[in-house]
């Protein structure tokens, strides 16, 4: 467990920011309001995401790796990062919609309904606590691994 120490600190940071992100969200309404630019906005967190994980990879090199970190070794440290965050998707969805946000499946589902790109039923069936915590466990493993390959490229040192 102390060997993957920086990689579930760095997990747990990356929750927490996402959370932060969903009440930065939520109080520029794009969770009401704003909700028709939603799908637009949200894809700026991918730059935060992303600095995350240079910022992790870049501890690990220097901490863990004493200041000498091959690609493999920085992509298994972002995988791992990745599962972290994933098995605290769950969590986080929770909160995000329970306590942050809770208005947002109500608005979204009549958002998609209004727009005619769903029906009601099929807007209820994907927008939804569960189709959220399932979807982005998956989106956390995919995007992360792959974000681990890039990021592990541009902080592996000799």
């Amino acid at each position: 467990m102390k060997r993957f120490a920086i990689e579930i600190k760095w997990g747990i940071i990356f929750s927490v920011v996402s959370l932060l992100w969903m009440y930065l969200e939520k109080a520029l309404g794009w969770h009401d309001e704003l909700i028709a630019k939603h799908a637009i906005y949200t894809n700026f967190f991918g730059i935060v995401a992303i600095v995350i994980y240079v910022l992790a990879l870049l501890d690990k090199r220097k901490n863990f790796f004493e200041g000498k970190m091959n690609w493999s070794q920085g992509f298994i440290s972002g995988i791992v990062v990745s599962i972290v965050v994933a098995i605290l998707t769950p969590l986080a969805q929770y909160i995000t919609h329970a306590f942050i946000t809770p208005e947002y499946f109500p608005n979204i589902i009549d958002h998609a309904v209004e727009r005619g790109s769903m029906t009601r039923e099929a807007a209820e069936e994907y927008f939804n606590l569960t189709s959220y915590i399932l979807q982005s466990f998956f989106f956390a493993l995919v995007v992360g691994v792959v974000t681990s390959a890039i990021v592990a490229l541009f902080v592996r040192k000799k």
